[in-house]
């Protein structure tokens, strides 16, 4: 289940980090514990609240996830934002790599949105002197895009304008 959008053109990206189909079949348990719960009182009422509960735990998951997009030459991963112009060279990770670069690799200084179901992660070193954050990692089910838009982004940033 891939939502990622993808303008070629203008060199946008969006991709909501959304939890696995299996965190979110075991979150919509608690509709059934819930109404177990109230089952000795109202029968009709505690399917009601199992029901609520239910819906409710899986859309605060799906929307509490965090997004990473590109969008007018922004990086924007979870509620941190950069300039592309700011950043160097993105690097896409998967398997062995990737699980190193979102642990043992991990700088603490680092900006980091990282999710456990999503297996690849993109490096990014930030460039600017200026700033104490060495590098972003950031998971994505999709690398190829994300850096291909975000170097279509840089490029767009750093060529003069006509």
């Amino acid at each position: 289940m891939q939502k990622t959008t993808l303008d070629v053109g203008a060199g946008e990206y969006r991709e909501r980090l959304g939890p696995s189909l299996w965190i979110l079949v075991s979150a919509a348990v608690a509709g059934p514990m819930a109404t177990a719960v109230f089952a000795p009182i109202d029968t009709t009422a505690a399917l009601v609240i199992g029901a609520v509960v239910g819906v409710a735990i899986v859309a605060l998951l799906v929307a509490g996830s965090p997004v990473v997009a590109i969008t007018n030459g922004e990086l924007r991963a979870g509620r941190a934002h950069i300039d592309v112009t700011l950043l160097g060279d993105p690097i896409a990770v998967t398997g062995e790599e990737a699980r190193t670069a979102r642990g043992a690799g991990l700088d603490p200084r680092s900006w980091h949105v990282i999710r456990g179901g999503i297996d690849a992660v993109i490096v990014v070193p930030v460039i600017d002197p200026d700033d104490p954050t060495p590098v972003w990692v950031v998971s994505t089910r999709t690398p190829d895009r994300l850096v291909a838009a975000m170097r279509r982004a840089q490029v767009r940033r750093r060529t003069p304008r006509r």
